[in-house]
């Protein structure tokens, strides 16, 4: 691998697949040197589209000295067995989002990372967003002085109105699924998290996809949580796959003493960002930089190849994305045994985007 450019494949040609192959094309220092996919005939499918390689497993992908970088789309639930073998193959990862399901399978793939010396980063960094990056900034400047309480909100609608194969989202549900996205960005801007207690039920049990399949859901399609940082700030986190996106709560809202921030939604890099002063009202705020309309998803891997080439770690690190997944378990276990559930593991922030 040179710096110039950085070699990538993707395992799993689902929906998400072609949002990074379509990001990528104006990063010439990263090219796609193909796909597979365990649905035979998807890779080819994908790649006659997108171009390089179908490649026909994951062996195969894996035993080809070019790719630098593994990007892993499969399911939730295979995210640590791909990353592991994509790592004792000797290749860089970027996963999807979450790193596991599990905090010691979590933390099991980053110490592997560690040990072989390879890079792993994992979704979602939206965080690395314009706007995501606005709000930020105006909490650092200090317009909103200590900030005590964020609103975080994921309503993120019913998945079998618009995604061909709701089961596995349903399996994991809107926590795992979706509570991650607002959980890295706080994690981003205030650090780790150190108590969880939580409410969990399953509202719509019964379903039907759009094919007019009936299906049953066992997971909570709904979870409110209320999460303590370390540094005092507290959260309220509402994750569902029940309310719709004509939903008014949406985003996330930043309160301290002094003013707040609002940031319209959590995963759009060109949402609107709002500031309000205590007892006055939101004024829109200027983007640090002209923003990428709707999510760029290469993102990740264009920072991985600055990164790289500037010897220096990625922004979107496993560390953090563990520590995610250990507020997504302590959550889980909040809500099933009714009591609150304690944080322990850290990771080092990733630093602001130096155009912010």
């Amino acid at each position: 691998m040179t710096e110039r450019q950085m070699n990538v494949a993707i395992v799993g040609c689902g929906n998400i697949a072609g949002g990074y192959a379509e990001t990528l094309r104006p990063h010439p220092q990263i090219k796609l040197l193909g796909a597979t996919d365990v649905i035979p005939g998807r890779a080819a499918e994908f790649t006659a589209k997108y171009g390089g390689r179908a490649y026909a497993s994951l062996d195969d992908l894996l035993a080809d000295p070019a790719v630098d970088v593994v990007v892993n789309l499969t399911i939730h639930t295979e995210h640590p067995a791909v990353i592991t073998r994509c790592l004792e193959a000797g290749k860089h990862v970027h996963s999807e989002k979450p790193l596991a399901m599990t905090y010691e399978e979590a933390r099991r793939v980053v110490e592997l990372a560690h040990q072989k010396g390879l890079r792993l980063s994992c979704s979602p960094i939206t965080f690395m967003g314009e706007a995501q990056q606005t709000a930020w900034k105006v909490i650092r400047d200090g317009k909103l002085g200590p900030v005590r309480v964020s609103f975080a909100e994921v309503n993120w609608g019913r998945i079998e109105a618009w995604h061909p194969a709701p089961g596995p989202f349903y399996e994991v549900g809107a926590l795992f699924d979706v509570g991650v996205y607002p959980l890295t960005l706080l994690t981003t801007i205030f650090g780790p998290a150190r108590r969880a207690t939580a409410f969990g039920k399953v509202l719509f049990p019964d379903r039907v996809t759009r094919e007019g399949v009936p299906f049953h859901i066992e997971t909570p399609d709904l979870v409110i949580a209320a999460i303590g940082f370390e540094n005092g700030m507290v959260v309220r986190l509402t994750t569902d796959f029940y309310v719709g996106h004509h939903t008014k709560q949406t985003g996330i809202e930043f309160h301290g003493d002094k003013g707040s921030v609002y940031l319209s939604s959590w995963q759009s890099f060109d949402a609107a960002v709002e500031f309000a002063e205590f007892g006055k009202s939101y004024e829109p705020v200027p983007y640090v930089k002209t923003p990428y309309e709707g999510t760029e998803w290469a993102r990740a891997l264009v920072e991985m190849a600055d990164a790289i080439a500037e010897n220096r770690p990625q922004r979107a690190t496993g560390e953090q994305a563990a520590h995610v997944v250990e507020i997504l378990c302590a959550i889980q276990q909040a809500y099933r045994d009714e009591r609150p559930v304690g944080i322990v593991s850290n990771f080092t922030p990733p630093a602001p985007m130096e155009w912010a």
